[in-house]
């Protein structure tokens, strides 16, 4: 991990690279397509180098490609809908952006509706799209609409810690009791479990381990889950 700040070059390569929040990449007259930051912050990468992001604590999330988030329908467009996902602009999600979808049948989607979904057009002219299924497979995967259970805020920076397969946090949790959760990189998270005081648990220590709310680690964490009988 390094710093960077605006306009510096990244040295970013890969076969499938894929770019995440903060990098832009530009071509010019020799032919080369540079990668450069947009935005100061430290420079990350998955584990094998296929994915690059510039992490800092902004407070908007910005859209980028492939990345999953968590929306609420804000109104009906055409043939689909408007999505707010925190962005500066609403997302649209077309009728037909789900596993199975036809013009006769269509999710029946409300304003308020949950949804779980991944930005497949992100860019600084035009306004998010999002469709709710893997590209590759087209099965839903875990995308689409969500029921029930509870969503909690956190930071752009948290929200990236609980993908993180090696994170303690929710394997920490799930060993306590059911639970099931979907992680938005715009700093949501739904969590469902089977009882009101488990979801009290989860959202209270989401909050806590949060670098913006103290940043507690897994010794601080089992001790207050001792605290509350979990």
């Amino acid at each position: 991990m390094s710093i960077v700040l605006p306009g510096e070059r990244v040295p970013a390569q890969h076969v499938n690279l894929k770019l995440g929040p903060g990098l832009l990449q530009l071509s010019n007259s020799k032919g080369e397509s540079p990668i450069i930051s947009t935005r100061s912050g430290s420079l990350n990468h998955s584990a094998n180098r296929s994915k690059w992001w510039v992490e800092n604590n902004s407070r908007r999330y910005v859209p980028a490609p492939q990345e999953s988030v968590i929306g609420v329908v804000v109104g009906r467009s055409g043939e689909g809908w408007r999505v707010d996902i925190g962005s500066a602009h609403s997302a649209s999600l077309d009728g037909l952006a789900f596993e199975g979808a036809t013009k006769r049948n269509k999710p029946n989607l409300k304003v308020g509706s949950l949804l779980y979904a991944r930005v497949s057009l992100a860019h600084k002219d035009m306004e998010p799209e999002l469709e709710c299924f893997d590209a590759q497979t087209h099965k839903a995967d875990g995308f689409g609409e969500l029921k029930g259970g509870f969503v909690v805020s956190c930071s752009l920076q948290m929200s990236r810690f609980l993908l993180d397969p090696k994170h303690f946090l929710l394997p920490l949790l799930g060993s306590r009791f059911p639970l099931e959760a979907a992680v938005g990189v715009n700093g949501k998270v739904w969590v469902n479990t089977k009882e009101v005081k488990q979801t009290i648990a989860v959202v209270r220590c989401i909050e806590a381990v949060d670098p913006d709310g103290g940043g507690m680690d897994d010794v601080g964490v089992k001790k207050f889950l001792g605290k509350m009988e979990i």
